[in-house]
């Protein structure tokens, strides 16, 4: 029987001389709060705090990391458990999920989500086996009863995973009750949500036009005309601002964004009420919000990111099936240098307004995205995400964008995760690779290490505080 051991050295450098360094920079963050400034987790569960019901409610059915490596491999996702869209019949057994889960384990070999498990495993519900089809049921036995105890309840494993900041995402069309729970308890967790417009502003988004006029239902807004449109999200942004939000988020396809006249913007957006926009118009309109939103971020303060590079749904047979968020999002190429120009020739020098670029095309780290963050006041690279939210991305993020952009143009590590109990696994991941590579620079003579301990801090836990406002 195999034994599962986190070596306290993973991730550090193979010289003796510069783990050394990496293990003494580490030992100044492992025990710094986590903030966790974007993410997915489930409001409901810290409103309700409610007990989770079984292991592969927790920790299959949210993660489509899990799934989606098991779903290229052959196995269905109603076998998983995953809620049907089309309302086909799906495995209901929890007992039964974790079993199959159990017998693919060996699939995730020398992936991200392996780190993520097995610390969740060893360092949460205190295993020291690993995860296989002979020691399925003694995990579910194990994980089932730690999660029947007062201690992993939300609020509990939130406070004893010294999460400070959390952040939600949710639409605008969200009435954010949960939220609202959430304050009116009195619990003093610092759960807030983040304000995500696609449902509004991307004319391919599915009922688009019936978005609009719920939104305009919502604010009292008439979302018919132009004025009326941006009015009802300037009043969606307040009332988010209202429950914590510090910044928006934009999943766009591109970074493409636009500067057109009111009389051409009112043309473009009765087209995509009516759904007679041509692809090229949809992308000058989504281009377009995203130069709107930045001037309503000038206005009230919130921090934009942009998410954009992701072709979404590519499979539509698992988007109908099961919908959105299944693992069906693949990555593409994407441009940033003449796409973020227009929103830039208009606000990239006003420092009231702060963007945080992603990206999931590495190839434009050092071409476009560190110049372009090296330059420009109102922008910040974010970290290494989605599919290369990795040791190796990040050591390829950092060693590519830090000799143009520095590390005080970067926001530090956001997780970006469904799956809250991997939370402290991802940051620790992070802070390792970080101590790891500032421990090169210390080895070479480039920084003295009191420098790369300051570095080291501050890329953990003091500029994703400045960069998302949660002081």
């Amino acid at each position: 029987m195999s034994a599962l051991y986190l070596h306290p050295d993973r991730l550090f450098p193979t010289d003796e001389a510069t783990r050394a360094i990496a293990r003494r920079l580490y030992q100044e963050v492992k025990d710094l709060p986590i903030v966790s400034p974007h993410g997915h987790t489930d409001p409901s569960w810290f409103a309700d705090n409610e007990l989770f019901p079984n292991p592969a409610e927790l920790l299959i059915k949210p993660d489509h990391y899990v799934f989606r490596m098991l779903y290229s491999l052959g196995v269905s996702m109603a076998d998983l458990g995953v809620p049907s869209k089309a309302g086909l019949p799906v495995e209901q057994d929890p007992r039964k999920i974790w079993r199959l889960f159990a017998s693919h384990y060996h699939v995730f070999r020398g992936t991200p989500s392996r780190m993520w498990l097995d610390y969740v495993f060893s360092e949460v519900f205190k295993l020291d086996q690993l995860l296989n089809s002979d020691t399925a049921d003694t995990y579910y036995d194990r994980i089932d009863e730690y999660l029947q105890t007062e201690a992993f309840r939300p609020r509990a494993l939130m406070e004893s995973f010294n999460i400070e900041w959390l952040a939600t995402t949710e639409s605008p069309l969200d009435d954010l009750r949960h939220h609202r729970k959430i304050r009116e308890s009195g619990w003093k967790g610092g759960v807030i949500t983040a304000y995500r417009p696609d449902p509004v502003v991307d004319p391919d988004f599915e009922g688009f036009a019936n978005n609009v006029a719920k939104l305009g239902e919502i604010t009292g807004e008439d979302t018919g005309n132009w004025a009326g449109y941006l009015a009802a999200l300037q009043n969606r942004r307040e009332y988010f601002k209202s429950f914590g939000a510090t910044s928006t988020d934009h999943g766009h396809p591109t970074a493409q964004t636009s500067d057109l006249s009111v009389a051409e913007c009112e043309a473009l957006f009765a087209k995509a009420l009516a759904g007679n926009c041509s692809p090229v118009e949809a992308e000058v309109f989504r281009g377009q919000m995203l130069t709107e939103m930045a001037g309503m971020s000038i206005e009230d303060g919130l921090v934009m990111q942009i998410h954009p590079g992701s072709f979404r749904n590519h499979n539509p047979q698992v988007f109908s099936g099961f919908g959105r968020d299944k693992g069906a999002d693949i990555p593409s190429q994407t441009e940033y240098v003449n796409a973020l120009k227009p929103l830039l020739d208009k606000y990239g020098n006003d420092t009231r307004l702060s963007i945080i670029l992603f990206t999931l095309d590495e190839t434009v780290y050092s071409r476009e995205l560190a110049p372009l963050a090296g330059h420009y006041p109102v922008l910040k690279l974010g970290p290494s995400w989605w599919f290369h939210d990795s040791p190796e991305g990040m050591r390829r993020f950092r060693e590519q964008v830090t000799e143009t952009a520095g590390f005080y143009n970067t926001v530090g590590f956001n997780d970006d995760t469904r799956a809250f109990l991997s939370i402290p696994a991802r940051h620790d991941v992070a802070r390792r690779m970080d101590c790891n590579f500032l421990a090169r620079f210390v080895a070479e003579h480039r920084l003295p290490e009191d420098e790369a301990r300051d570095v080291a801090i501050d890329l953990t836990y003091n500029l994703v505080k400045q960069a998302y406002k949660l002081d």
